[in-house]
């Protein structure tokens, strides 16, 4: 009897020394630590060697000189995307974009561990892939104090990466390792789900739990709508019958919800507008920076299962739809570049906030906001989820982009885009944009200067394009990233994040008492160019009264002008 009392004890010990081994160093902690960059690709690794359903893969390196991580939970030990893809869905979480919002950090690290001991269902459909922590060299300057808005966790990382960049406006224009080897890993794994983790910055309200869904008409199509009606709506209904609430994210600063908010349009450069480039559905959970760690550690767990559930469920539906998708994006639809919200599509939306009001700043005396917690409500308040098209293309073909513009062309194929050099030198009729105007930034934007306003004028010309040169048929599934890449009009273009600027400079110029006798000829000799010249002095009071200006227009106007100047370099063939 005392023999099988003390095996008895030994093995609930054993059982008990098991499970303390899979906590992870959040859950030893206070409830109010999160893992450090070390300790989360420790843990990792230990599952790695626990576990035959999970894999740790280093993927590229980042700015940091420390390589990123992906993390494979795949209940049939393949670990093959190729085979994965033919009949389960993946979903592709990241975590630590913003090391000072680690939530997602530590709900992960639990998640895995409760899908590798079978305290979570095993999933049949689906696989889960995870960026342990994105921004390693900003979780690696780690601090108590950066996020002075934020309550908890002790101490956490920086928003900037090691070259003070924001990797939350780096997936489109790629200045960064880590956005480049985000690249391969996102064309590697292909997810049809995408997760980015982050912490909300903004107003106070009741709300633990705030999200981010890709915008509908980004996503476009029957895609679009059903993430939006059906997937999102469910999965928030699942959060809700767990007693969680959730709203869209907060979308407004230093000022009350009470008059309503809009649905953020994540545009490319942010990783879920990325995602949707490939028709992949995209969410940004933000739990509430005042709320308490532990709580939004929850929430962030609780939303991913969520998640999982409703993946394993319908991920058939999930993956025919992005598939079908491509069929609204064809060579002669329009493709809409820009849009502006319109005010006049309202959703009525209840909200959970607090009462809050302006009073004397103690620090100058002006009107300050400030919250009442003692005073919740629940209100009905305007949300807007409607956009219009402002900017539309025509989608082409095909581009085609001399070979000379590797920086392009380089990060495109980085992004699996296919393409086809020319094997002779080729004339062919495209349509050319030269740059009619743009504004740029006066202050620097994440490395860059960006352009914006971009205005182009369009021709239909026959070009002569060189052996090497490359062909971009659109129809292939990054037709999307195409069309906001490489259409210099689209607000993350290439062009307007600088990778064309050489074009926009003369490098050729003339002296003024040198060309006032060959510009004196031109107009003797050619009467079409006569008649133009004089109907612009006609016209334009200050033209004529500026000899400079005229002689410029000449110039202009003339064989001697340089043809690269202001020519876009990127083609479309239309037919």
């Amino acid at each position: 009897m005392k023999k099988s009392l003390l095996l008895l004890l030994i093995s609930f010990q054993l059982m008990a020394q098991k499970n303390n081994m899979y906590l992870t160093p959040y859950e030893k902690g206070n409830g109010n630590q999160t893992a450090t960059y070390t300790e989360t690709i420790a843990y990792f690794k230990m599952l790695d060697d626990s576990f035959e359903t999970i894999q740790m893969v280093p993927m590229g390196l980042t700015d940091s000189g420390e390589p990123l991580h992906i993390v494979i939970f795949d209940p049939e030990k393949s670990f093959d995307f190729n085979t994965i893809h033919k009949n389960r869905a993946v979903l592709l979480l990241n975590n630590g974009i913003h090391p000072g919002e680690p939530d997602g950090i530590d709900a992960t690290m639990m998640l895995y561990r409760d899908l590798a001991t079978g305290k979570l269902k095993t999933p049949e459909n689906t696989v889960i892939v995870n960026i342990p922590v994105y921004n390693i060299g900003g979780a690696l300057n780690r601090n108590s104090h950066t996020r002075a808005n934020q309550n908890g966790p002790e101490s956490y990382g920086f928003r900037g990466n090691a070259r003070n960049y924001d990797l939350n406006r780096d997936f489109l224009k790629s200045d960064t390792r880590n956005s480049r080897s985000f690249a391969e890993i996102f064309q590697k794994v292909n997810p049809d789900v995408f997760i980015d983790n982050h912490v909300s910055n903004g107003a106070d309200y009741q709300y633990t739990f705030t999200y981010i869904a890709t915008h509908h008409q980004k996503l476009g199509g029957e895609l679009g709508r059903f993430f939006k009606d059906e997937m999102m709506a469910t999965i928030l209904n699942d959060l809700k019958k767990q007693g969680t609430e959730a709203t869209p994210y907060v979308n407004i600063h230093d000022q009350k919800p009470d008059g309503g908010f809009e649905q953020f349009m994540d545009y490319p450069r942010y990783s879920t507008g990325y995602a949707s480039t490939f028709n992949t559905v995209g969410s940004m959970p933000e739990t509430h920076m005042l709320k308490d760690y532990a709580p939004r550690v929850k929430v962030t767990y609780d939303y991913m299962v969520a998640s999982i559930d409703y993946i394993e469920k319908n991920y058939k539906k999930i993956k025919k739809l992005r598939t079908d998708n491509l069929n609204n994006y064809k060579p002669g639809m329009k493709y809409t570049l820009f849009w502006k919200l319109d005010k006049t599509k309202v959703t009525q939306l209840e909200f959970l906030g607090y009462e809050g009001g302006y009073r004397p700043s103690e620090i100058s005396g002006q009107p300050r906001l400030f919250y009442d917690r003692s005073k919740p409500f629940t209100k009905t308040i305007p949300y807007y989820q409607e956009y219009n098209p402002v900017t539309e293309v025509v989608i082409p073909q095909a581009y085609i982009i001399p070979k000379t513009w590797w920086n392009a062309i380089e990060l495109l194929q980085l992004n699996g885009i296919k393409m086809q050099p020319l094997e002779n030198d080729t004339e062919i009729e495209v349509e050319s944009y030269r740059i009619a105007d743009y504004k740029t930034s006066k202050t620097a934007y994440e490395g860059h200067y960006p352009h914006n306003s971009t205005e182009v004028t369009v021709t239909t010309e026959k070009v002569l394009f060189h052996k090497g040169d490359f062909v971009i048929n659109t129809q292939q599934p990054g037709v999307k990233y195409l069309l906001e890449t490489l259409e210099p009009q689209a607000p993350d273009s290439y062009f307007n994040w600088n990778f064309f600027d050489a074009i926009l400079q003369q490098k050729e110029y003339f002296s003024a008492y040198v060309f006032e006798d060959t510009a004196a000829r031109l107009l003797n000799e050619d009467a079409t160019l006569k008649a133009a010249f004089e109907k612009k002095k006609a016209e334009d009071k200050a033209f004529s009264e500026n000899g400079e200006a005229q002689l410029d227009w000449i110039y202009r106007h003339s064989v001697y002008y340089e043809k690269s100047h202001l020519q876009y370099p990127v083609y479309r063939k239309v037919k």
